[in-house]
């Protein structure tokens, strides 16, 4: 018991203190280096990729042009369809020219149509570029070899038929055309333009008219 005591008062508390000081230091470092030796062997890792498994730019453009069609592919098959929708409706002939269509998109023909209209008629089909065009029927129960477009020269309203009057008479702003679309009042300042009315098989074909027109022996405005 003494050779404990006398022991016991030989060590003082600051050199249990250092001691247990150095210890934990020492702790410290270990742990330090192995978090430090932790660390650099995952940073090895990640830097050490086969150089083969990166791929170059060559692979990675040709990827990014495959996958530029697989998605274009669909979206322009979807988008297709909607195009159609813009296009006027209405069918070429051989000449170029195009089939008339009645009030319910039905193709023209003429035998059909002079049965159902006679002498004097002047009825709204549709023409070239979908426009709204007169077909008439002369007196002797035959198509006109001319159409009228029915829009009007001064702001564009289409222009009724008055029978009574004999004449196409524009609803917005008083201007006059007689039998033939020729401008007779204002203030539409040009007559009414002209296609030619063929028959192609037996249906109404409109052709773009180029020549002189005949009501006022002038080059046409409209061409």
């Amino acid at each position: 018991m003494a050779a404990s005591t006398a022991l016991s008062a030989t060590i003082t508390p600051s050199q249990l203190c250092s001691s247990k000081n150095r210890v934990n230091s020492i702790s410290h470092v270990a742990h330090a280096k192995c978090v430090n030796s932790r660390r650099m062997k995952v940073s090895c890792m990640a830097t050490s990729i086969p150089a083969d498994r990166v791929p170059d730019m060559g692979k990675r453009e040709l990827l990014n042009l495959l996958l530029l069609g697989a998605i274009s592919l669909p979206a322009g098959g979807m988008l297709l369809p909607y195009t159609y929708f813009f296009v006027p409706p209405g069918g070429g002939s051989a000449a170029g020219g195009t089939v008339a269509k009645d009030a319910l998109g039905n193709d023209v023909v003429a035998d059909v149509w002079l049965t159902n209209h006679g002498p004097g008629d002047r009825t709204l089909t549709q023409g070239l570029k979908g426009d709204p065009t007169y077909l008439v029927v002369e007196n002797d129960r035959t198509l006109a070899t001319y159409g009228i477009n029915a829009v009007c020269t001064h702001l564009g309203c289409v222009v009724p038929w008055n029978k009574a009057e004999n004449k196409f008479l524009c609803p917005c702003h008083g201007s006059q055309y007689n039998n033939q679309g020729r401008v007779v009042r204002g203030p539409a300042p040009l007559s009414l333009a002209l296609a030619h009315a063929d028959i192609d098989d037996g249906k109404v074909v409109f052709v773009p008219w180029t020549e002189t027109d005949f009501r006022t022996g002038e080059n046409p405005w409209w061409s």
